[in-house]
């Protein structure tokens, strides 16, 4: 079976020039030819205004159709130029993942009045004042669609919380009094804030039917109108788990098991992804933070990261059938509010750990293929994430066997299928380096060299089928017969 690789089509920074879409299209065979079988798109749908990246989501029925917030064409483009980058994605072998925002919804219509509390900031469980009336932004009625598609109104008894009065003009955080009020369940929601149910906007109330009914008539009317083949789910630890587990259940019962759906649970601790994939049913994957926690660090930390402990904790480990490995992406490049860009000097190693390996699947971001402009400026990774690309579309299968033996050298190789090339990847955070490792009796005597150009040299296999690897400093290299030929 061919290994499957996952591309985020998106950095925060695009430009907002509403050709996104176009690009993509275009883009389509060369990223097919590369082994990029899934693609997950940017929120399509029409948010705060058309530099919105998508996270402020208005109106999931308007897709770049209608004029409203001030522009007709989301940052991306428009409708018909997104079922038109969908079509080319699909005819080029890429399945297209829509990111799916339903936590919340931002740039209401109009204000209403209603009875609130204010809660605490870092404790959402302590109420810091007594019941008062606000005006909040939370009714919502889609003029510039004119009813098209949905005809449902939103108002304040549809969502727990809001962040603004605009009576008083004081934001904070306020929760929503009434008759099934409050904010989901703590056993449903993280349990950061002591009750992590509000992240921002208007937040949805996922207890009240009217708004459950209204997700499930979205995504009815979306999936058909557009053909997707998946859903990238946005901030799934503030939404109501047990909402979430019903939902994915019946999408993948309606649309079949090859509808892929993952989820960004942001939370790097072991024991709470285990919990969520179990109150979930372990039906949809998670993007593995920890991972990411740990190639951050090893960026940062340099020949003082142990390299032996790179996978612990991690989805990759403890659930590989439900991970999915990333290097970065858009929330955690400079300048955004999880910042925590991998170091430039290790991400080689570490998009290395991700597609040259059995667990998970792995993820590469716009941003490190394309590069970064602006502000917030990083290079393009593209020479080498081509090279990886190609080894893991042509190389990198069968026995995986580990020789995460050292702190500051690692390695690992994979034995092919069906007299397949092997493969030796090693990886130093340190000085130059070389590890032990058995590729197979079958290539005694060949000659191996480095595909990623690193080392000059080549290694002879002994006749036991084990040879010794280098590596460069603060370095990875991916060793393979010196004279390939064709899977």
């Amino acid at each position: 079976m061919e290994n499957q690789t996952l591309f985020q089509a998106f950095e925060w920074y695009l430009p907002d020039d509403g050709q996104h879409w176009n690009r993509l299209a275009q883009a389509a065979p060369d990223l097919a030819a590369k082994g990029i079988r899934k693609i997950w798109l940017p929120p399509a749908f029409k948010a705060t205004g058309s530099n919105d990246v998508g996270y402020g989501v208005y109106d999931l029925f308007d897709l770049g159709e209608f004029d409203q917030k001030g522009t007709i064409r989301t940052k991306y483009g428009t409708k018909d130029e997104y079922l038109q980058a969908i079509a080319a994605l699909k005819e080029n072998g890429i399945e297209p993942i829509a990111d799916v925002v339903l936590n919340h919804k931002a740039a209401a219509d109009y204000t209403e009045t209603f009875t609130v509390v204010e809660v605490a900031a870092d404790d959402r469980t302590q109420v810091l004042s007594e019941p008062f009336e606000i005006e909040g932004w939370t009714h919502f009625t889609f003029e510039g669609r004119k009813k098209a598609y949905n005809d449902f109104d939103w108002h304040w008894y549809h969502f727990t919380g809001t962040d603004y009065d605009a009576r008083s003009q004081k934001s904070g955080i306020y929760l929503i009094q009434g008759d099934n009020k409050g904010w989901a369940n703590e056993d449903l929601v993280d349990t950061e804030n002591k009750n992590y149910d509000y992240l921002m906007y208007a937040d949805l109330d996922f207890k009240h039917p009217e708004v459950v009914q209204n997700i499930y008539d979205w995504a009815a009317w979306f999936v058909e109108m557009t053909g997707i083949h998946g859903f990238r789910l946005d901030a799934v630890k503030h939404i109501d788990s047990f909402f979430m587990k019903n939902f994915i259940r019946d999408m993948t019962e309606k649309y079949g098991d090859n509808f892929y759906v993952f989820g960004e649970f942001w939370n790097g601790e072991e024991a709470a992804n285990d919990n969520y994939l179990d109150k979930t049913d372990y039906l949809f994957d998670l993007v593995d933070v920890k991972l990411h926690q740990n190639f951050f660090d090893a960026g940062k930390a340099g020949a003082d990261y142990d390299l032996r402990t790179i996978f612990d904790g991690t989805l990759a480990k403890n659930h590989p059938e439900a991970a999915v490995t990333f290097v970065d992406n858009h929330d955690t490049q400079r300048g955004q509010a999880l910042e925590s860009t991998v170091e430039e000097w290790f991400k080689p190693a570490a998009y290395a750990l991700i597609l040259l390996r059995e667990a998970g699947l792995p993820c590469v971001f716009y941003g490190d293929y394309y590069g970064i402009k602006g502000e917030h400026a990083q290079e393009s990774f593209a020479q080498i994430l081509d090279k990886l690309l190609e080894i893991r579309l042509n190389l990198a299968y069968g026995e995986e066997t580990d020789y995460l033996d050292d702190p500051n050298c690692i390695g690992w190789t994979r034995l092919g299928q069906e007299n397949a090339q092997p493969i030796a990847v090693i990886l130093s955070n340190h000085s130059a380096r070389s590890k032990r490792m058995f590729v197979g009796e079958n290539w005694a005597g060949q000659e191996f060299s480095d595909y990623l150009g690193n080392r000059s040299d080549t290694v002879s296999i002994e006749p036991d089928g084990w040879a010794d690897f280098p590596v460069n400093e603060a370095s990875v290299s991916v060793w393979s017969l010196k004279e390939r030929t064709s899977p």
